[in-house]
């Protein structure tokens, strides 16, 4: 564990430094918020600053929990309507985070890179999918059962794993799952992916805090942009037509996708 953070030859951070944090962090919360690509932003600017690619994936998760933390207080509406669903996929997401932050613990992570932007090339089709069909009609109350409701928290509970085993990008395959198994609107299946991932990625870290390092000091800057655009996403997510938001985040997903292949296989 590392509290503090001497890159560029054991020199501290500088106030640019902390500025380019904190700017990181309102976009990096803004797209998680709004879709769950923070890491599009955040983790390029993390590698910049010279923080090893594992530091910088567990700096981000725990720089992460703010943005939680903002979106959830934005969603009170949403989350307050819907708290059966918040619950049983909170339960299964963080029981996965559970598993994925043990399994990083004793097996590297470097192999599932490579793998990554495959997950995410899946989750943009799969939103832009669902961007074309009607969402899943459950009884009164949003009750989706049989096999459907097996396999939705089967992949709510892999999903989990991934947020704890690797987490680049994890809240976008969340977003797509939910949005395409659930009978509700956009903004109330991304409000329920932001707690979910708020509560999976502090159990995670609790266990990373004991078996890597994480850069506390960059965490603080960090995590006050994040608290900011954690916060705006979800009011931006009401009042943009949802077609036009389950287009844009497959697009953008698509992108995130390719800059994860190139890290992975081409640089």
């Amino acid at each position: 564990m590392a509290w503090g953070y001497t890159g560029h030859g054991g020199a501290a951070m500088t106030i640019g430094e902390i500025g380019i944090l904190v700017l990181t962090g309102i976009g990096g919360g803004l797209l998680s918020s709004m879709a769950g690509m923070a890491s599009l932003i955040v983790y390029p600017v993390l590698l910049a600053l010279g923080v090893s690619p594992v530091s910088a994936n567990v700096t981000n998760t725990a720089a992460m929990i703010f943005t939680g933390v903002g979106s959830g207080l934005a969603s009170t509406r949403e989350l307050r309507a819907n708290r059966r669903l918040m619950v049983a996929v909170t339960g299964y997401a963080v029981a996965g985070g559970i598993l994925g932050a043990i399994l990083l613990a004793v097996a590297p992570g470097s192999t599932f890179e490579r793998v990554v932007p495959f997950l995410i090339a899946i989750a943009g089709g799969l939103m832009l999918w669902s961007a074309r069909t009607s969402p899943v009609r459950g009884a009164k109350g949003h009750v989706v059962t049989g096999w459907r409701l097996v396999g939705r928290n089967a992949v709510v509970l892999l999903v989990g794993l991934y947020i704890g085993y690797f987490g680049a990008a994890a809240g976008i395959v969340m977003l797509a799952i939910l949005s395409l198994t659930l009978p509700v609107s956009f903004a109330v299946a991304n409000a329920l992916k932001n707690f979910a991932t708020l509560l999976t990625n502090i159990v995670a870290l609790v266990i990373y805090a004991f078996t890597t390092k994480v850069y506390w000091l960059m965490v603080l800057p960090l995590g006050v942009g994040m608290f900011i655009g954690g916060y705006l996403g979800p009011l931006v997510v009401r009042h943009v037509p949802q077609r036009a938001l389950r287009i844009g985040v497959g697009i953008a997903a698509f992108g995130l996708a390719a800059y994860f292949f190139w890290t992975a296989y081409l640089e």
